[in-house]
């Protein structure tokens, strides 16, 4: 994890460096993250560890929990084990539709991420405990902040962005954000957000 975080800080510092200018205009741009953002989206991907709740409509005994295993695969009853991992819930749901349907006449599958385990968000910089968290329930950037324990005594907490992995970059102002001036930056992370504290 340590060369991971180095490696995510050495790009957040680089993009630091061309931020200053464009921060101004991404400030202006830039726009709340959808109030679902933090909660897995239809197109997220299923990970490791993620625990899966499968619905087969008038099927109590099909109705279960799973968490997908480290090899990718969840066990379904009648299907035996099934490729999870890297897709997202509605082609999961396809699938088991189409392999019960060996089984049951039209089966009605829904597919929901009930914990996103898989899903992480990054703190990197001058904080107390930088490192990697993982993305639980409504996440914003001040939760985040205060899971890595706090400022270091020469951070610039009024220079943070957000690095998405889109490459997106989003700035963050926590002294504007701490005196209530524009709350419209303490966004809902997304995962594999990077927050850099310069």
């Amino acid at each position: 994890m340590g060369t991971q975080l180095n490696r995510l800080l050495a790009a957040g510092l680089g993009l630091l460096a061309c931020v200053g200018s464009a921060a101004s205009a991404q400030e202006r741009t830039a726009k709340p993250a959808a109030a679902g953002t933090a909660t897995p989206p239809s197109g997220y991907m299923i990970g490791l560890g993620d625990v899966l709740r499968i619905t087969v409509w008038k099927e109590p005994d099909l109705t279960l929990d799973v968490t997908v295993r480290l090899d990718g695969m969840i066990t379904v009853p009648l299907l035996g084990d099934v490729q999870a991992a890297g897709r997202v819930p509605s082609q999961l749901a396809g699938t088991l539709v189409t392999e019960l349907k060996r089984f049951i006449e039209n089966p009605r599958v829904t597919v929901t991420v009930s914990q996103a385990t898989s899903a992480k968000i990054y703190v990197v910089g001058q904080m107390v405990r930088p490192g990697e968290f993982p993305l639980s329930g409504r996440m914003t950037v001040l939760k985040a902040l205060a899971l890595a324990g706090g400022f270091k005594e020469f951070a610039k907490p009024e220079s943070i962005v957000i690095i998405r992995e889109d490459q997106r970059v989003i700035p963050f102002n926590f002294k504007h954000v701490g005196e209530g001036k524009d709350m419209s930056q303490n966004v809902l992370l997304s995962a594999g957000d990077t927050i850099v504290v310069p």
